[in-house]
């Protein structure tokens, strides 16, 4: 069995050509929530700049920056009305040049989010597009005329209620497959497709080193057969892009896709296809929803199916694609409080997380605050909620005669203001981030967890990241290793083993807070990183402590395996 592992891997190196961004780890920042530097309670990109020397402590390599473009600010930036200008709140255009050349100087590099899905209903183009039916920026858009007096079919926007809003001016409606505020492009158009790259290749002689592409597994959609996603020429518009863009220079390029299947990843990813670097699939992050439902729907995360799922993304792709691999973004609730304990066993669920995706084979993203063990913010009342996805969603429920109370416990567990508060650097007034009046309530447990108090203390969490950080970037198991679950394993432990020439790795992780029972292997083993005090693994059975979680390595292997 190993001996076929070794040689796999071995093959796979040989055909996959090494690139910056395999191992590399990101970090992912919300501007409005990481540093505000003007006291107007709103971050900017002077606050970034003023803590990059903090990132490059903690040893990311890129800074993945979200829509920091000129915007109304209806869905937070990711409703974009010129594409070639910083938004006045987070600074200058100036300043965003500044960000990247002194990004470079401690040798990180920014990726930019690139939302083209759709822009906003203030953007030059949509201006022009809604005034008239010959105006030539229409095309521009996806315009249908009523049916029967009503919307032309029934797709439904993903932030609640019809995709479809009338225009009134000219009696038709156009397409939204997010806010009405977000009106979709018609990326059939040529021109449309010409004028993004244009728009592209500027950002890439500013000297970014790539783009996050938001939801871009929309811009193939067939509205007319309700088809949103995967659309018969996504693909053929990626290596469009790839060739008139970025597809020469080594930048990193990843997609939000939502509906990705393994198969579908790879048509994305391979590198013999000339389309992107990877992709975010998010097959995992559903586990906790009941089956057909939405997001809001929850349901216990099943540990078995979980293991299943990242399994299956760490041996399929194989050498035809590459993982992205997180638990956390500006969408999602904190990890550490949706599927781990972010109570008494706060710390050592923060580091089970970061052992258990860190030691995986792909590129680990970090989002602003997770190597903190920051936790999600509950509210009381629909009131204390800023973003229009949980407000749309609870005035929809309401009037479906769902309660207040259902409804709150669905937000609290996966309403995305819980990943947007503001980051926490100390204990003083509103967590360091500002002295003004924060956009949004700063968590009131930021007296506790905050990078300060996680600097001054080498078992912070903060440090449990910066170790697994420097063991991607000095061991190439991590990076090109093969993966192997271990199977016989208690329902909640979490085991798998990383293969590459003569070495093996064993992670094994504790999901849960109660004590579990593994069985080492009687190898000689060195401890590579564990998130609870452990000098050496005895022989046969191990109790494991609640959500520890250890790597060790083989010193040898058994002479019949090799």
């Amino acid at each position: 069995m190993i001996k076929r592992k070794i040689e796999t891997s071995i093959y796979r190196r040989e055909i996959m050509e090494r690139k910056w961004w395999h191992h590399s780890v990101v970090y992912q920042i919300y501007p409005r929530s990481f540093q505000d530097s003007n006291q107007d309670g709103i971050g900017d990109l002077r606050g970034i700049i003023s803590r990059l020397d903090y990132l490059a402590y903690l040893g990311i390599d890129v800074i993945w920056l979200s829509p920091v473009y000129e915007s109304p600010n209806d869905d937070n930036g990711y409703d974009i009305s010129d594409y070639q200008a910083i938004m006045a709140e987070f600074g200058t255009m100036e300043e965003m040049e500044e960000l990247i050349e002194e990004a470079k100087k401690r040798n990180i590099r920014i990726v930019m989010d690139l939302v083209v899905n759709h822009t906003s209903d203030e953007h030059p183009w949509f201006i022009e597009a809604r005034k008239n039916k010959e105006n030539p920026y229409r095309d521009y858009y996806i315009w249908r005329d009523p049916v029967n007096g009503e919307e032309p079919n029934g797709l439904r926007s993903i932030f609640s209620g019809p995709a479809w809003q009338l225009e009134e001016q000219t009696g038709q409606y156009f397409l939204h497959l997010y806010s009405k505020r977000q009106p979709d492009l018609n990326w059939k158009n040529k021109q449309v497709r010409q004028a993004i790259y244009q728009m592209m290749n500027f950002w890439i002689d500013k000297g970014i080193g790539g783009f996050r592409m938001d939801v871009i597994d929309m811009i193939g959609k067939e509205p007319d057969k309700e088809i949103t996603s995967n659309g018969p020429k996504l693909h053929e518009y990626l290596q469009e892009m790839n060739q008139a863009t970025f597809g020469d220079k080594n930048l990193m390029t990843v997609g939000e896709t939502w509906g990705a299947t393994t198969e579908i990843a790879k048509l994305y990813s391979n590198p013999k296809r000339n389309e992107l670097s990877m992709i975010f699939q998010f097959e995992h992050i559903g586990l906790d929803q009941q089956e057909g439902k939405d997001k809001w729907d929850l349901k216990p995360l099943s540990i078995s199916e979980l293991k299943k799922v990242l399994s299956k993304w760490q041996t399929s792709l194989g050498n035809e694609g590459w993982n992205s691999l997180f638990w956390n973004n500006h969408d999602l609730p904190r990890i550490v409080s949706r599927w781990g304990n972010d109570d008494v066993y706060r710390k050592e669920s923060a580091k089970m997380f970061a052992i258990l995706l860190h030691m995986m084979k792909g590129t680990p993203y970090i989002y602003q605050g997770e190597e903190l063990g920051m936790t999600n913010c509950p509210i009381d009342d629909i009131s204390e909620a800023k973003d229009i996805e949980t407000i749309n969603m609870y005035n929809e429920r309401i009037s479906s005669g769902f309660t207040k109370e259902e409804i709150l416990e669905s937000i609290n567990a996966k309403g995305r203001d819980n990943a947007r508060t503001p980051m926490q650097w100390n204990a003083r007034e509103h967590a360091g981030f500002t002295t003004g009046i924060p956009w949004l309530r700063v968590n009131p447990n930021y007296k506790e967890i905050n990078a300060e108090e996680a600097l001054a203390d080498q078992d912070s969490v903060f440090y449990m990241y910066k170790k697994l950080i420097d063991l991607r970037r000095k061991h190439d198991i991590i990076v090109w290793g093969d993966y192997e679950l271990v199977e016989e394993t208690p329902e909640h432990v979490f085991a798998y083993s990383r293969i590459y020439e003569d070495q093996r790795w064993l992670v094994v992780c504790n999901m849960s807070s109660e004590k579990q029972v593994f069985t080492v292997p009687r190898e000689a083993l060195r401890i590579i990183v564990s998130n609870y005090p452990l000098k050496q693994l005895p022989d046969g059975k191990v109790e494991l402590r609640p959500y520890e979680a250890f790597a060790v390595s083989y010193t040898h292997l058994r002479a019949h395996e090799t």
